[in-house]
């Protein structure tokens, strides 16, 4: 039996892992607030931690470093936590929380059944910043854009002429 913790106040963001994770042989326990993270972790050693970047009280990165703290002084066992992203330049942070893995948001159901899988191996699972593409630099050809001198006067002329 895998026991999962999940530290999330978002009422969609818990159905949202307890459809992708749920299969027989593991179970999705829930805390609202990243404080009461620790209580859990010490009485119910789970085999994966999953943390919201956004939980009331204690944010998902404050409760991943004080797991991590915790974890290095020995006053916990080692399990790996992934963090859920709203954005990418949140990585840096999770990175420096000490987190195993993490996704951006918005999930999908087989991104975080991989990420728990991996985890669950004792691998890293860390989904890279995707650099957003360069907008495409079509130039015109010069030819196309320079224009003959007499062909600009003939067309101011006419303008003008059909103004008056």
């Amino acid at each position: 039996m895998t026991t999962v913790l999940l530290a999330s106040d978002a009422d969609w963001l818990i159905e949202e892992v307890r459809s992708a994770l749920s299969d027989p042989g593991t179970t999705v326990n829930v805390v609202r607030a990243g404080a009461d993270v620790r209580e859990f972790v010490s009485s119910q050693i789970p085999e994966l931690v999953i943390l919201d970047l956004q939980i009331g009280n204690m944010g998902g990165m404050a409760t991943c470093m004080d797991l991590r703290l915790e974890i290095d002084a020995e006053r916990l066992s080692p399990m790996p936590i992934l963090m859920l992203l709203d954005r990418e330049a949140d990585v840096y942070l999770a990175q420096q929380a000490g987190a195993q893995g993490w996704l951006v948001k918005p999930l999908d159901s087989f991104r975080l059944k991989m990420a728990a899988v991996t985890l669950l191996a004792g691998e890293d699972m860390r989904e890279e910043a995707t650099a957003e593409p360069e907008p495409s630099s079509e130039t015109v050809p010069q030819h196309e854009t320079e224009v003959d001198s007499d062909e600009a006067e003939s067309s101011d002329t006419e303008e003008a002429s059909q103004v008056t």
